[in-house]
């Protein structure tokens, strides 16, 4: 007998609902289903004029004629996916806000015989919603309008579907998912779903299909042996630099993460040539470790002068904290927290690239590769190689691939 299963999203606008069902329908397709997205979004561009479908008012509870037509374009988008399941097709996934009992109510009637499993993304972080919605409006529907206009129009349009917002709570399957952590924040499961097990454990799994980790290039401290501090790139690095665009110059990379520290930003100069596509997003996250007292000191400095802060650091590299600073035992927080908004971010690009620290990037690859956590301190990070990491569930790579320079 066929299994066939219907995904429904549910949440707002800019809450992750497509990188989530990008992320499945990738995945469950390399386990040899048939799987499709239904996403209202892309009817009402085929259907509307850019200029109506970008109008807040359009998406306005009280607004009859949009009503009617969102209404229209969630039944046209219900019918192709009826379609495309009668066709020997095994998951439709419905990408659509979902919000209300009333139109989650629709697709159950729309599918009585057919298993329905809810999905709800939820994010309560505004700088990740803010972030979400400046790529939101680079949409064609929004180019008549300034950037300002159109995200002003896009907030608006939250604000509608946030007044008429009934979370799961009823439906017989469900998760809610905090799509920043990738954690499940309630669940309910009331009968034996189709490729449940895998669906569940995708949910709660990073999904990288090509991260790039870049150290920046040498630096003045570099040559000093000075930590910490906001040091520019030597002759050297800017070379580095230079052999990185080079190596890359193929590879579309439509993000770019790098820290509030200059010699990352340095890092991205000649990789951002030819690239108007490219966004580099700061992520303070992924500044180097702060060194407190020892900032800008060299590594003789402080043996010679903070004995036991050396004496320290030499016993238990790990779970050592500079003064007033961090150590690797604190650090891991706050770069963890740096992926996972780089990973939301990027909505499920193909291509990324990380620029950061010695230290910083040590804890990404620890995230993503098990070290005992003694020896995280000690990974090498070299200047002109940079580690390319695969991490899906069919699928694992990690190599250290040299850029010369």
């Amino acid at each position: 007998m066929e299994k066939k299963l219907v995904i429904a999203m549910v949440g707002l606008p800019a809450s992750g609902k497509s990188t989530v069902a990008s992320k499945l329908k990738q995945c469950l397709e390399g386990e040899g289903l048939r799987v499709s997205i239904f996403n209202n979004g892309d009817v009402r561009r085929e259907m509307c004029r850019a200029f109506d479908s970008s109008r807040a008012d359009f998406y306005a509870p009280g607004n009859a004629e949009g009503v009617a037509l969102r209404n229209e374009i969630a039944r046209i988008n219900l019918e192709r996916a009826a379609r495309f399941l009668s066709d020997g097709a095994d998951i439709a996934i419905l990408d659509a806000t979902n919000v209300s009992d009333r139109r989650r109510q629709v697709i159950k009637d729309f599918f009585p015989d057919l298993p329905i499993f809810f999905v709800e993304c939820v994010n309560s972080w505004p700088e990740l919603v803010a972030a979400s919605i400046s790529r939101k409006i680079q949409l064609p529907e929004f180019a008549h309008l300034s950037p300002a206009q159109a995200a002003k129009s896009f907030q608006e349009r939250i604000h509608h579907y946030e007044s008429i917002y009934d979370p799961l709570v009823d439906e017989k399957n469900f998760v809610v998912l905090d799509t920043l952590h990738n954690t499940i924040v309630r669940e309910q499961s009331q009968a034996v779903l189709p490729y449940y097990p895998i669906v569940r454990d995708l949910l709660v799994s990073d999904w990288i299909r090509n991260l790039y980790l870049v150290r920046h290039g040498e630096t003045i401290y570099n040559l000093e042996m000075r930590i910490g501090g906001d040091s520019d790139l030597t002759v050297r690095g800017l070379v580095q630099a230079q052999a990185l665009a080079w190596h890359f110059a193929d590879i579309p990379l439509p993000y770019v993460f790098v820290s509030a520290k200059k010699r990352t930003l340095q890092m991205t100069e000649s990789l951002l040539h030819d690239r108007p596509d490219c966004r580099v997003v700061v992520l303070p996250e992924f500044d180097e470790i702060n060194a407190g007292v020892c900032e800008n000191m060299t590594y003789d400095q402080i043996a010679r002068d903070m004995p036991q802060v050396h004496a320290e650091r030499t016993r238990d590299k790990y779970n050592a904290v500079y003064p007033d600073g961090e150590g690797y035992v604190t650090l891991k927080d706050r770069v963890e927290r740096g992926i996972k908004k780089a990973l939301f971010l990027s909505g499920n690009a193909e291509h990324i690239m990380i620029i950061g620290h010695q230290a910083v990037n040590r804890m990404i690859l620890s995230h993503f590769l098990f070290r005992r956590t003694e020896d995280v301190p000690y990974i090498h990070i070299p200047q002109d190689r940079y580690f390319h990491i695969t991490s899906t569930q069919s699928r694992k790579v990690f190599e250290l691939v040299k850029f010369n320079g």
